[in-house]
């Protein structure tokens, strides 16, 4: 056991950032089985709402230090490859997966570009040589 204060309380510090870090990792367990529950139904905008929440719950806690991101990314990966199915399978996805297209935007025209008048910058200055130093007096050997 350690005798330090500052040792104590570091595992008293670190009890509670197990807990917290354990709940937190449950809690992206339960946000996956969401996903994948959603996946079995018919209905597209709730895997998809459900998708988002565990991907920005997932970047959460790699952000928080949580998880590494390479198992967020392979757990993301997982989960969309498993809801993209879903959604393709899905009666009501092609009404979610793909929006009407919007209006094209009107572009508005450009003002006549303004000619270019003479470069007021001053010319950069010339820069000196730097000073050779002088070699350091060899010691006589005795």
């Amino acid at each position: 056991m350690a005798n330090k204060k500052s040792s104590l309380k570091d595992i008293r510090r670190i009890a509670k950032r197990t807990v917290r870090n354990r709940e937190m990792r449950s809690s992206l367990k339960t946000y996956i089985k969401k996903v994948r529950q959603a996946s079995g139904t018919s209905d597209a905008t709730g895997i998809s709402t459900k998708l988002v929440d565990a991907v920005s719950q997932l970047d959460r806690a790699v952000q928080r230090g949580i998880i590494h991101k390479n198992q967020a990314a392979r757990r993301k990966s997982r989960i969309a490859k498993v809801a993209a199915a879903a959604l393709k399978a899905s009666p009501t996805a092609e009404a979610v997966a793909a929006p009407a297209p919007a209006a094209p935007k009107a572009v508005a025209a450009k003002a006549p570009a303004k000619k270019a008048s003479a470069p007021t910058a001053k010319p950069a200055a010339e820069k000196k040589p730097a000073a050779k130093k002088a070699p350091a007096p060899k010691k006589a050997k005795e």
